[in-house]
């Protein structure tokens, strides 16, 4: 039998460009079963585990969906964390890139006034934290009467951390006529019962965890005294001698003793907990996905869908209480078909916690002894190599995507009475440049920013020191990142 791919799907040219770019060769199996039912535009509830590629299954078919004529937002997704939301927001704006869709992203500690100028520009889709996202609508910033489809990410998520009122609120704002997609590693009776009320005839896709990550991680536990865990963690991060690795802990009190234990060997570390400002937040993990350090240290604000490629090593420094954070913590390794590691301590009063672990994912997790002051001896020239030894910056996976695009600012914006068709006036004027060159353009009050497709940004740069756009000849250069 024919194995199905992307093209199967009859999506357009714009998204199936984006999707070879960003190195998508066939369909995921929840992509495989969930992107014809929301191009049939019908509600869906999908129970799927960490790892299944489940964003660009919902990502695909709300992009091919998007009129991208319309200026008020056609998508709604809400998310349990800033670091997913971002994160989705990312991905959407990929996958549409060459379609021109437009992705704005809503989340707490963030500048309201920045967002909301965002959302006075034409976008498409909208994603959010529930608490940001309801704000927005209660204040009148984010339109909602042409939204067409909403998808709930990590329903299990938003369920523990209390966002199921928000949630529902939300639900109550939008038009009843949209598709509905819930998205979630387990379905607890009230996310069913949230189902039930609010989409309509829903059909139910599982993808079970041996088919997204058991299957490729080596699972080992290590029974340790909390008093002499940091030697224990010591021992195993020399034998183990990860190549990128994220170490796991309940507390960000426990983050940051880990995180200054390690920082003081001098080993190349991070972290991320919900106390640091979400700058700090942002940027240690954007350098971990970089490869610039090798160990980053969180608690499960880093868990929950954040897609690092290629880390080799999970390390549970303190067992998680809820046995689905084990799945999504163990998720972050083997992405993709790679091989993993799940290393996890289980002090002597945890058993309870590990028992229901272990009936959760069907097996029972083998227990070792720590590595011997031999072996960890023999690991330490190899191990100091590896640290001392410059990063190897990984590729982003967005980088194929980019690099035919550039993004350009002109001196001119709102206050100037500078819109989108001035703009697409002026450029299109200079000798064989086109509108499908033209990609998404943000007028801010007094600059505006152009992307230029198709490696065209030298001829549209040199072009606009002699074209005028609203009659003027405006200052343009090469946007910094």
């Amino acid at each position: 039998m024919k194995e199905l791919n992307f093209k199967d799907f009859h999506i357009s040219e714009e998204i199936l460009k984006a999707l070879v770019k960003l190195g998508y060769e066939e369909p995921t199996k929840v992509q495989k079963e969930v992107i014809p039912e929301a191009l049939n535009e019908r509600d869906i509830i999908v129970k799927s585990k960490t790892g299944s590629g489940k964003t660009a299954s919902f990502g695909i078919p709300i992009c091919e969906k998007v009129e991208v004529e319309k200026g008020k937002p056609q998508i709604l997704i809400i998310t349990p964390t800033r670091e997913l939301c971002i994160q989705v927001k990312e991905d959407i704006s990929n996958i549409g890139r060459f379609k021109k869709i437009r992705s704005t992203a809503v989340f707490g500690k963030q500048s309201f006034v920045t967002q909301s100028r965002e959302l006075k520009q034409r976008t498409h889709v909208v994603v959010g934290t529930p608490g940001r996202t309801l704000d927005h609508i209660d204040r009148g910033t984010l339109q909602l009467d042409e939204i067409k489809y909403l998808v709930i990410d990590e329903g299990d998520e938003m369920l523990n951390m209390g966002f199921i009122e928000q949630v529902e609120l939300i639900i109550n704002k939008l038009p009843s006529n949209r598709v509905t997609m819930l998205f979630s590693a387990t379905i607890p009776e009230e996310l069913e019962n949230l189902c039930k009320k609010y989409m309509k005839n829903p059909i139910t896709i599982e993808v079970t965890p041996e088919e997204v990550t058991e299957g490729n991680i080596e699972h080992i536990l290590y029974e340790v005294e909390d008093k002499y865990k940091p030697r224990v963690l010591n021992k195993i991060i020399i034998t183990e001698n990860p190549d990128s690795c994220i170490i796991f802990c309940r507390t960000k009190e426990n983050v940051d003793n880990v995180y200054n234990g390690l920082k003081n060997k001098n080993y190349p570390c991070g972290k991320i907990h919900g106390g640091m400002m979400q700058d700090e937040r942002l940027e240690a993990m954007k350098r971990f996905k970089r490869g610039e350090f090798i160990y980053l240290v969180a608690t499960d604000v880093a868990a929950r869908g954040i897609d690092v490629e290629e880390v080799t090593h999970i390390i549970n420094y303190d067992l998680p209480m809820e046995k689905e954070s084990y799945v999504h913590r163990t998720g972050r390794t083997a992405r993709a078909g790679k091989e993993g590691k799940a290393i996890t301590f289980v002090t002597p009063y945890e058993d309870r916690f590990l028992k229901d672990i272990e009936e959760y994912i069907g097996f029972s997790i083998p227990k070792v002894e720590e590595p011997m002051e031999y072996e960890v001896e023999s690991a330490k020239e190899a191990f100091l190599e590896k640290i001392k030894a410059a990063p190897k910056i990984k590729k982003d996976k967005s980088r194929e995507l980019n690099k035919d695009i550039m993004k350009i600012y002109i001196n001119a914006g709102k206050k100037k009475k500078i819109r989108p068709g001035d703009i697409v006036g002026g450029i299109t004027s200079i000798p064989g440049i086109t509108a499908d060159n033209i990609g998404i353009i943000d007028i801010q009050d007094n600059i505006s920013y152009i992307d230029i497709l198709e490696g065209k940004g030298k001829v549209v740069l040199e072009g606009l020191k002699s074209v005028t756009i609203k009659g003027k000849i405006l200052k343009a250069e090469k946007a910094r990142k």
